[in-house]
């Protein structure tokens, strides 16, 4: 059980335990895809350079600034800003609607991994040949580049797992053997959270660690392979002419910031659990170094592969065709098909692929389940009864709107969701937090909260990058982010108008609560425009003022603005919600 604090306010039982939850929030599915994808993509050892110089510019003192957030004032994103910084309260707000949008779709990856998983358990595997009934004329056993042909692990994503339609004006019927394992990945979820801390603490330990076994051995069995000694040294070798590409330096510091999770505010809540007097910049370094090594260490693995297979081919390493998911449903599982043992590796890695995609499940949908309890608690438990039928309906929920993503047309739903969802909304919601807190809340304030909890004051680095690096880059990569805005689109496919449009309306779904608190903030607080204004923007405005219309509105602010307790792997919730100030 978490203890508490003078304050009422739990905390971690074990510092470890958020050390080790942080870690399974930052680590995910995005270091085993995203992260080798855009490596390749960026001519393999030059996306390193500007990959770890982003680590230390952007990374690593954006972290520390949520961390050092969330653990003075010790509350979740939303109130944690509405006390820092009233006006952009809703960037809280909104990490609240992104994450329950995420989990609706995120777990289609946890399907398609147990689809994988549950079909190595044969002597051959299923997309080793084309001698299957939903094989073509233009299947082909070894991998292509050709645009005439496909191979039999393409064939086997396309035509046997997704059953496909052309488009998404075709929705196709319900895939039902993914419809009862998007079933069964909702039940694990469940059975791993239901409990808090007494079932996710123990879940945690092994999703979070057991990947790094299965990797270990992935990668001790790739480098024996024939060419993988190429494929590892274009992932180590730069090409350095591709370093004037201004999007290869974009891209590194958007997967930095994308992959710690900078904007969701997850770690932030889960820093309200700890001790006042934790030590933050070792937790800040342990998450971040390790989340940026994982990283690094699956593009080992990753391009071992890919060697092997440009052996196979008999052609370089550059020129294998890769894309996102496909890297690792169609790409990966071909290099499967022609290793010694080849079901075992496929079980493995897809086995390694559901324990990441689980631990960063629980972070979302955690997200949901706290922040109902924290702001509609007693009629949630007069109804409820219990927080475990809460869990049960917010999975259920999640689980419905999930079912467009299991039929024919399901892979055209999952694009468009990920793509105005993850790459459009984030952006935004993390360009506010970083105006709220750098330049508002004040790099000054910041400092002095940390000398309190600690005794230190941060070096001169953290805060110049608070101050101006750090803002300039969030600010060079969300103006790249308009100017070079690309439609959503899978493969060849691209989006009819209206489908575009229903994307914007779900970009939307979470960044208008930006502008709305922003609206309440002004409207609640008392004087003329400039005076609200000039409150609007400074800290613990609304705390100082005890006739403020904000709380005196009983029943009306703390209800709509919910506080996100943790999010994160491991929920050190007590028996009753966190009390709220």
């Amino acid at each position: 059980m978490a203890e508490e604090e003078e304050t009422g306010r739990p905390t971690w039982s074990r510092q470890i335990e958020f050390t080790l939850a942080g870690i399974g929030c930052a680590v995910g599915l995005g270091n085993i895809w995203r992260f080798p994808y855009l490596c390749y993509r960026s001519g393999g050892g030059a996306f390193l350079v500007p990959y770890l110089l982003m680590l230390v510019v952007l990374g690593i003192p954006l972290l520390h600034m949520e961390l050092t957030l969330g653990q003075y004032l010790r509350r979740g994103p939303v109130l944690a800003l509405t006390k820092a910084c009233p006006l952009l309260k809703g960037v809280g707000m909104a990490t609240v609607a992104i994450s329950f949008i995420m989990c609706t779709y995120y777990n289609i990856i946890i399907t398609w991994a147990l689809y994988y998983m549950f079909s190595s358990f044969r002597s051959e595997l299923l997309w080793e040949n084309c001698n299957n009934t939903w094989n073509t004329a233009n299947c082909t056993d070894r991998v292509t580049n050709s645009s005439t042909s496909s191979t039999a692990s393409q064939q086997f994503f396309n035509y046997k797992v997704l059953e496909r339609t052309s488009g998404v004006e075709e929705t196709g019927t319900l895939r039902w053997e993914l419809f009862l394992l998007l079933l069964l990945s909702w039940i694990l979820v469940y059975l791993c959270i239901f409990k808090g801390v007494k079932s996710t603490g123990k879940v945690v330990y092994f999703t979070a660690l057991f990947p790094y076994v299965i990797l270990l051995a992935l990668l001790i069995n790739n480098v024996q392979l024939p060419g993988a000694i190429d494929g590892i040294r274009f992932f180590i070798i730069p090409e350095w002419d591709k370093l004037l590409n201004v999007e290869v330096w974009i891209n590194a510091a958007a997967q930095i910031f994308n992959s710690i999770g900078i904007g969701f505010g997850s770690l932030m809540a889960m820093a309200s659990y700890n001790s006042y007097n934790n030590n933050i910049l070792k937790d800040t370094l342990a998450i971040s170094i390790t989340n940026s090594v994982t990283s690094i260490f699956a593009g080992f693995v990753i391009f071992s592969a890919f060697g092997y297979m440009s052996h196979l081919q008999n052609v370089p390493v550059s020129e294998i065709a890769v894309d996102g998911p496909g890297l690792v449903f169609v790409v990966y599982p071909q290099a499967f098909a022609t290793m010694p043992v080849a079901p075992l590796w496929a079980f493995l890695f897809f086995f390694m692929l559901l324990c990441l995609g689980l631990d960063s499940q629980f972070a979302m949908v955690e997200v949901m389940v706290t922040s109902l309890l924290d702001s509609y608690s007693k009629p949630i438990l007069k109804y409820l009864k219990h927080k475990e039928f809460l869990v049960l309906v917010v999975c259920g929920s999640a689980f419905l709107l999930g079912i467009p993503n299991v039929m024919q047309v399901g892979i055209y739903v999952f694009q468009l969701m990920d793509h105005y969802t993850a790459i459009v909304s984030i952006m935004f919601l993390a360009f506010f937090e970083v105006v709220a807190v750098c330049w508002l809340y004040g790099v000054k304030r910041l400092c002095s909260n940390i000398l309190e909890m600690t005794g230190k004051r941060p070096s001169i680095f953290f805060r110049v990058c608070w101050w101006v690096i750090c803002p300039a880059l969030i600010t060079v990569i969300l103006v790249f982010s308009v100017i070079q805005f690309k439609p959503a689109r899978y493969e060849d496919y691209v989006y009819p108008p209206w489908a575009q449009g229903v994307g914007w309306l779900i970009a939307l779904a979470s960044i208008i609560w930006i502008p709305l608190a922003a609206v309440h903030t002004l409207w609640v607080l008392p004087g003329s425009f400039t005076e609200r204004l000039k409150k609007s923007i400074t800290p613990f405005s609304l705390d100082e003022d005890s006739e403020n219309p904000y709380y005196k509105q009983k029943g009306a602010i703390m209800e709509v603005i919910p506080n996100i307790a943790v999010i994160g792997s491991i929920v050190p919730l007590s028996d009753k919600p966190p009390i709220l100030d």
